[in-house]
Parts: C-alpha cells; sequence; structure tokens
C-alpha cells in the first residue's frame, strides 16, 4: 500500500531477546496496537501498510544495513515526518551518547528513551508520537483539502463560459489608483471581450479613449466594497457587455474581480437559465421523492419493531396456555395409555400437536428477538424436515411443497435461529410471486468450490441451500435490485423489502455467498451457500417417557396464572413431592416469612409487580437460602439471570430433569445461606 495510509499502530523493531514482546505488550496494554517485525526489511514492508510511529532498539540499526531506511524516509511525502522512540542501551541523547548524533540524523524525528526504563515512560512517549502522528495526519488532510479546493478553483476559472478577470489598481500619471493592470484572465476573455493576451496590460494602453470610464467605475468598488452589475459598450472591439464587479476580500492587493458574457449571447444565457430552473426543479422533486421513502422506510422499520413486540407478548401467551394443556395430556398419558390403547393414540395425537405448537412459539420468539448471531454446526436436513410444517402453513395449500436433502449431509456453520428465519423469508417471497399456485422445492447439498469458480466464495465445502420456484420471475432490472434494503415490488403495505437483504447480509456474515437467478415467466432459484463444518451438530434431545426421582421435595410454587399453577402442582405431585401453590411473588414472600420450610422455590419469571428474578433477589436479601428454578414462556428459556431456568410448556420429564439438575448439582444454584 502507499506510504501515506493513515494508521494509528506502533511497529517495534527488537530482533533480541524478549524486548519485542515486552514492548508490544506494553503498548497493547495501554490500548494501542502494535505489531512487531523480525528484521529491517520487514518494518519497511510494514511502514508502507501503514504506521504510527516506531520503536526500535540501538541494537537493531546499529548493525543493519540503514540504506533502505533512510531512502524509505527521504521518499516520506511532505506532511509526513514519521516518529521514532529509540531504546539506547546507554547515555540517552546527544550529550551522553555520542552515537546518538547518527542515529538522529538517519531518522529525524526521534526520541531517545534508555534502558532500563519504566513502562509509564514508553507509554507516555508512545502516546506523544501518536498525538503528533494524528497532527501529521492532519495535516495531510488539511492540504489534501487545499489541493482539492485549488484543483476545484482553477477547474472553474478555466472553464467558466463567462469572461473573468482580476485586475489590480495602480497609481498613474492621473493621480493614485488612475490605471488598473489584469493580473488573471481565463480561456473565455477573449471570446467575450475580442481582446487578446490581456495578462499583464494596463486598460489605459488597451483602450485609452475609453480607460477614464472603466477606471472610474471599477474604483468605485474598490473603495466602498460595494458590488454593481451593470451594462457598457466596449468600443474598442464594439460588443456590448454585461459585467458583475466586486472587490476582492482578503487580498493584501487593491484588487477587484470581474466576471462579464457578451450580451449577443443572451438567448443563450436564457437558455442555460431555463434548463438550471428546471434542473433545480427536478432536484427539489427527487429531494421530496427521497424524503418520502425515507418516512415510507421508517413506518416499515416501526411496524417491524412492534410486531416483534407482538409476537413476545403473544407467544408469551400462547406458552402459558400450552403449559397446563401439555401438562394435563402428560398425566393422562401416563394414567391410562397402557389401559385403553385407544385413549392413548388420541392422547398421543394431543401431545404432538401441543409438540408442534410449542416448536411454532418457540421459532416466533427467534425471530421476534433481536439477538447477535450465534453460529454452531447445524444438521441443516434435521432443520428442514421440522421446519416442513412451519413452511407449508405459510405457502397455503396452493403450493406444492417439496424438500429434499442429500444423504449424509455435512453440518453447516449458521445460526439456526437466523437460517430458519431466511429460509421462511425465501419461502414467502415465493409463495408471493405465484398468485395462482405452483411448486416451491427445497434441496441441500454439499458443494465444493474451487478457486477459478467467481461466485464470491473461498475454495472450500459448502452446503448448498437452494429454493426454486415456479412463480412468475424477475427481469434483468429488478434481480439487480431485488436485495436492496427495503427494495420491494410488492403493493404498499403487503412487504418491508427486508426479507433478500436480510438474506444477503446473512450469508455475508457466516462467510457464504447468496446468489439469485431467475427467468421471467419461469421463476426464481435462490441459492445460500453455507460453509460446511468439520464437526457435528449436537444431536436433538429426545424426550423421555419416565424419570425417576432421587428423592422427594417439598416445593413451593409460585406462579400468578392459575391454570398454570395447578398444572404444573400436579405434575410435581404425581412426582411424590410435596407441593404449596401460591398465586405471585407476595404471598411467596408471605408464605416463607410465616415459617414455611421448603427444599426448593419453582417460581414463574413474567408475574405482575414483581418478577421471577426480582422474586430470587429479594429472597437473597432476606438470606432465605433455597434453590430456585425460573420457568419462563416469554425468552425460551434464555433469560439472561444468573439462575436455573425451565422453557414452557414442559412436560413432566422435563420438569422433572430441571428439578434433579436444581437440588442435585449445587453449581446451578445462588448460593443462599439457608434460614433458621
Amino acid at each position: 500500500m502507499k506510504r501515506s495510509t493513515v494508521s494509528e499502530r506502533a511497529l517495534v523493531l527488537a530482533p533480541r531477546g524478549r524486548d519485542a514482546a515486552v514492548a508490544t505488550a506494553m503498548l497493547a496494554e495501554a490500548g494501542i496496537e502494535a505489531d512487531a517485525c523480525a528484521s529491517l526489511p520487514e518494518l519497511i514492508q510494514r511502514l508502507n501498510e501503514g504506521a504510527a510511529f516506531v520503536v526500535v532498539t540501538e541494537e537493531a540499526i546499529t548493525t543493519s544495513n540503514l540504506a533502505p531506511l533512510s531512502s524509505w524516509l527521504a521518499d516520506q511525502e511532505e506532511w509526513s515526518d514519521l516518529p521514532f522512540v529509540l531504546l539506547t542501551t546507554r547515555g540517552g541523547g546527544l550529550e551522553r551518547n555520542p552515537a546518538a548524533a547518527r542515529h538522529l540524523g538517519l531518522l529525524g524525528n526521534v526520541t531517545f528513551l534508555e534502558r532500563p526504563f519504566h513502562p509509564t515512560t514508553l507509554i507516555s512517549l508512545a502516546h506523544s508520537a501518536l498525538r503528533g502522528r494524528r497532527r501529521q495526519y492532519d495535516a495531510r488532510a488539511r492540504l489534501l483539502a487545499l489541493r482539492s479546493s485549488e484543483h476545484r478553483f482553477r477547474t472553474l476559472f478555466d472553464t467558466m463560459d463567462e469572461g473573468f478577470c482580476v485586475i489590480r489598481f495602480l497609481d498613474g500619471e492621473h493621480g493614485p489608483l488612475s490605471d488598473y493592470v489584469h493580473v488573471q484572465v481565463n480561456a473565455a476573455y477573449e471570446r467575450h471581450a475580442g481582446i487578446a493576451n490581456a495578462v499583464g496590460q494596463r486598460v489605459r494602453d488597451m483602450v485609452p479613449d475609453e480607460a477614464d470610464g472603466w477606471v472610474a467605475l471599477y474604483r468605485e468598488v474598490l473603495l466602498t466594497g460595494e458590488a454593481i452589475r451593470f451594462e457598457r459598450k466596449l468600443i474598442a472591439t464594439g460588443r456590448f457587455l454585461e459585467l458583475s464587479a466586486f472587490r476582492v476580500e482578503g487580498s493584501d492587493q487593491p484588487e477587484v474581480a470581474v466576471i462579464f458574457q457578451d450580451t449577443t449571447a443572451r438567448k443563450r444565457a436564457e437558455l442555460e437559465l431555463r434548463e438550471l430552473n428546471e434542473t433545480l426543479e427536478r432536484r427539489v422533486s427527487e429531494a421530496v421523492a427521497e424524503r418520502e421513502a425515507a418516512a415510507a422506510q421508517l413506518v416499515e422499520a416501526q411496524k417491524l419493531e412492534t410486531l416483534g413486540q407482538l409476537t413476545g407478548g403473544v407467544a408469551h401467551d400462547v406458552n402459558n396456555l400450552l403449559t397446563p394443556i401439555t401438562g394435563a395430556l402428560d398425566l393422562l398419558h401416563r394414567k391410562y395409555a397402557r389401559e385403553d390403547p385407544r385413549a392413548a393414540r388420541w392422547i398421543d395425537g394431543a401431545l404432538q400437536s401441543a409438540e408442534r405448537a410449542r416448536l411454532l412459539v418457540s421459532r416466533l420468539l427467534g425471530f421476534a428477538r433481536r439477538q447477535a448471531l450465534e453460529t454452531r454446526p447445524v444438521d441443516v436436513a434435521g432443520l428442514l424436515d421440522g421446519m416442513r410444517d412451519l413452511i407449508a402453513s405459510s405457502i397455503g395449500s396452493g403450493i406444492e411443497l417439496k424438500i429434499l436433502s442429500a444423504a449424509k449431509l455435512k453440518s453447516a456453520v449458521a445460526d439456526p435461529n437466523q437460517l430458519e428465519l431466511a429460509l421462511l423469508n425465501l419461502c414467502v417471497n415465493a409463495r408471493d410471486a405465484m398468485p395462482g399456485g405452483g411448486e416451491i422445492r427445497i434441496s441441500a447439498h454439499e458443494v465444493i468450490v474451487g478457486s477459478d469458480e467467481h461466485i464470491g466464495l473461498s475454495a472450500g465445502a459448502y452446503v448448498r441451500l437452494s429454493v426454486v420456484d415456479t412463480g412468475t420471475g424477475m427481469d434483468k432490472a429488478t434481480l439487480a435490485r431485488a436485495i436492496e434494503p427495503f427494495y420491494s415490488t410488492k403493493e404498499l403495505g403487503k412487504g418491508t423489502g427486508l426479507g433478500l437483504s436480510m438474506v444477503h447480509g446473512l450469508a455475508a456474515q457466516l462467510g457464504g455467498a447468496f446468489i439469485l437467478s431467475s427467468t421471467v415467466g419461469k421463476g426464481t432459484r435462490a441459492d445460500l451457500y453455507l460453509p460446511a463444518s468439520a464437526e457435528n451438530a449436537p444431536m436433538a434431545a429426545r424426550y423421555m417417557e419416565d424419570v425417576s426421582v432421587s428423592r422427594f421435595l417439598k416445593i413451593l410454587l409460585v406462579d400468578d396464572e392459575q391454570l398454570v399453577r395447578d398444572g404444573t402442582a400436579e405434575m410435581l405431585r404425581d412426582m411424590g413431592h410435596e407441593v404449596v401453590a401460591v398465586d405471585g411473588a407476595k404471598n411467596a414472600l408471605a408464605t416463607l416469612e410465616e415459617g414455611g420450610h421448603f427444599d426448593a422455590i419453582l417460581t414463574d419469571y413474567m408475574m405482575p409487580s414483581m418478577n421471577g428474578a426480582q422474586f430470587a433477589a429479594e429472597l437473597s436479601r432476606l438470606d432465605i437460602g433455597l434453590p430456585v428454578l425460573v420457568v419462563t414462556g416469554y425468552a425460551g428459556g434464555d433469560l439472561e439471570i444468573s439462575l436455573p431456568q425451565l422453557a414452557k410448556p414442559f412436560r413432566r420429564s422435563d420438569l422433572a430433569i430441571a428439578l434433579e439438575r436444581l437440588v442435585g448439582n449445587k453449581t446451578n444454584v445462588v448460593a443462599i445461606r439457608q434460614r433458621q
């Protein structure tokens, strides 16, 4: 890269011992990025990539060929004076270390630091060097801005259509400020005025017969500072000119600038003015359209935010409804399954429906939450199979859904929640492209990408997820903009324009790619490439029909929903536990204050007045030392609290396992002393 690259890192050249490691560690601890260089050639290579300053030991440059470094320093741009911190072995500056003079002559902007030194000293010098380098960067920016400004002015000056000149007043034989000389003219000057080579000419030499009038007009502008606009005939060339003149402010010379044009070109000027007005009107229209588009995008973003909040709240309520249903079905299955096979089939079907509802709500919660990307090996085939019902219900019965996964498909590196959302977005887009029905085919295969394939991927193994529809397709113009945020071809209110943009962003975050291809009238194919994982995806937890209980407990059950409270209490009693169920945290605290003795507390999270986490904190404050299990139907059992959690809805075995972990593994329990 060019030597002028802006960088705030330090380079350390200390090839002997541990000096480089110590110095880089000190700088890093102070918040300064630092890289160690093994040799002088490597240092020069790194300098070309950009550096704020260099820490170098005396012995590193004493025994090296310094010609390349000297050449690099001499070739710095005019704004650059790279700072050096030289770690000397003896002496310090010039007065105690004669060899330092040679280093000063070579390095220029150098600070000497004698070893051994206190780390604070090095850090202080490093910060000083960094501040100095930042000032150099500021100077570079100002220099570039100045050059750009000068270039723009010169370009404007040389290319403007109107004649332009700067005149400087002189004292002459007719008195003070009685003459002026042309110091600058542009290329259009001769075309409009009809006078060539005006630079350096005095007005009394150019047009002696009419010089008095021109001098009087411009001298008034110079003395008063008031700009004027007028029309006047230049008799020497027979042209009528329209002129504007103003004093040049900020100049140490008495100068006036004049802009003029031949009035025979007035018609052309009127046309240009009309075009300018039309351009202005178009710009205003475009600006208004952009503001309206931005407002529409804001509305869509707010709708998404509201939808996310609504989804979370609805999912919480549904989980609360599913919990007693699941619990009751579980208990009925245990009681009647062996005696009545027909009832067992009915109950199994109901449990399966409840499980599908639980998974659906879980996915809704995952879609509603804003969370960082959490990548891990994902069983893509299993994920597709688990999403079959959700996708089918989303696209409707008028569209045929086919899902095909290759045998022995490798796991992919992905965030399963975000991947599910991406697939659902692709399927919904495909559905909308087939208003009269059609087919959506989802497939997953392993592909090997070579280094010669130009699809934006590094060479390696990938899992390719393809969503193919038989819809209307897209033309080239629409396809080119399809992944732009908020771009949508759907009617207002029927799409946010964020679906494909989200999928594209997810692919980029995961190190994969998203490729769209489409043919008008035939359909669209969306290929999502995900890096293949060398590890297998973790096996999904299998439901356990029965879980043994190691010991019977006395449990305080806290929940503000009576149906949930009654159903949970019944499951606990069926396990053999003794249960005291209370409505809300305040009643639970009152029960504990009355001297009730319990082995564990099972509490809901979302309760009025005091939630489960606040309830646990209150127990800690009161020195009531009991293990607490928090049950939640809102965040999928993933609350950011330091307490064991159980997600609603749950079955008897889920509850038994959670209690076993609660009382059997003390590391999962907040350490609170038992109240006597």
